[in-house]
């Protein structure tokens, strides 16, 4: 097991074409680290030259304590799994995941030692003797992780390794994965588009869009601190909400004000926005933080904003309800027992202690406490 190390990383593509710029981070020993994004953002590419498969433009990537910018994908002690498995069809099981070992040279004894153990922690020890055309997706995922925990290697590469499993097996392997890194501790770089994925598996996540890294941070902290427009919109299902409007005071009390809207800032946030006070700017709420008028323990003697409900989407315990208001559209996620039909005019309240506030032309989260919690 090792750190991994990215320092100044940059990959330019013929044509040009910016994949990853200047991409610095630091992975720990036995640490979970997940890198996610829109597709076409480089945490595919960061990875894949972090394997070897893809040369580096600029910059430093590090290996426990070896320079391997020059070293071949088979000797920089890692293993990767893939989207697409990439089993042999013709070998077993056995012989897909002893394969590697044994163009490395380990004697017969100690590949059946290895395979077998990495057969029994994946559940799969009774697969061993078929071919990859008779297993299920789920099957063959556990057969190409299989493949490379024999390895036993400094770090585990994921490359989308769940994009080709139904919802429900995407779930169960999900919790799966989580077990085995909980079980074997050994360093983790996962990739996926799958937000979800990110807040579920990693200890870090690395937020990344247009070849730049966005934030780096804990699951929740990126939840709840998130750096700037893009971080806030990409993490969290339904998104976070964005309405257009300015910050104005009137006597002691401040206020983010737009058609039909006015939500009076509590004092310590409206202290860290004092530099924006008179400008537009857009401010930021999440679904579960705009409640229904009636339903809500939160004062509703302001904050209250008249909206019409334009969608009502019901799911069970709870329902995303689409509203607007002065020509704004947004989203709650309210409880189910709340009644609402589409064209209900009703009275939306504003959880002031969980908003954010943006700066509208460079999107930075202005209203962050600590600028250190999201470094």
């Amino acid at each position: 097991m090792a750190e991994v190390s990215i320092e100044n990383v940059t990959k330019i593509y013929p044509g040009g074409v910016l994949a990853v710029k200047d991409a610095s981070l630091r992975v720990e020993d036995q640490e979970f680290l997940v890198l996610v994004g829109p597709s076409g953002c480089g945490k595919s590419t960061t990875l894949r030259m972090v394997a070897g498969l893809e040369e580096i433009t600029e910059g430093i990537i590090r290996i426990g304590d070896r320079v391997v910018n020059d070293v071949p994908p088979k000797d920089r002690d890692i293993a990767m799994v893939f989207q697409n498995y990439a089993l042999y069809p013709h070998m077993t099981v056995y012989k897909n995941m002893a394969f590697g070992l044994k163009l490395r040279g380990y004697p017969k004894a100690e590949i059946d030692t290895r395979v077998a153990e990495a057969a029994k922690i994946l559940g799969i020890t009774n697969l061993l003797d078929r071919k990859p055309k008779a297993l299920s997706g789920g099957q063959r995922q556990r057969v190409a992780v299989g493949r490379a925990i024999v390895r036993k290697p400094a770090a585990f590469l994921f490359d989308e390794p769940l994009s080709n499993l139904d919802a429900k097996l995407r779930v169960e392997m999900r919790a799966e994965l989580a077990k085995l890194h909980h079980r074997l501790q050994t360093t983790t770089i996962y990739v996926t588009h799958d937000q979800v994925e990110a807040m579920t598996l990693g200890d870090r996540i690395v937020v990344m869009n247009d070849g730049l890294i966005q934030q780096v941070a804990p699951p929740l902290v990126l939840y709840d601190y998130p750096a700037n427009v893009f971080v806030a919109g990409f993490i969290g299902t339904p998104p976070m909400n964005f309405l257009k409007g300015s910050l104005v005071r009137e006597g002691q009390k401040a206020y983010f004000k737009a058609d039909g809207i006015k939500i009076k800032l509590a004092p310590d946030l409206a202290g860290r926005v004092e530099a924006h006070m008179g400008k537009e700017v857009k401010f930021g709420v999440r679904p579960e933080n705009v409640m229904v008028k009636g339903y809500t323990s939160l004062s509703e003697d302001e904050n209250v904003a008249a909206s019409q409900v334009t969608v009502v989407e019901p799911l069970g315990d709870e329902q995303i309800v689409y509203l607007q208001a002065g020509g704004q559209d947004f989203i709650a996620k309210v409880d189910s027992h709340v009644r609402l039909e589409v064209g209900d005019t009703t009275q939306m309240v504003f959880d002031v202690g969980r908003v954010h506030v943006f700066d509208k032309d460079t999107g930075v989260n202005i209203s962050l406490r600590e600028k250190a919690a999201v470094a």
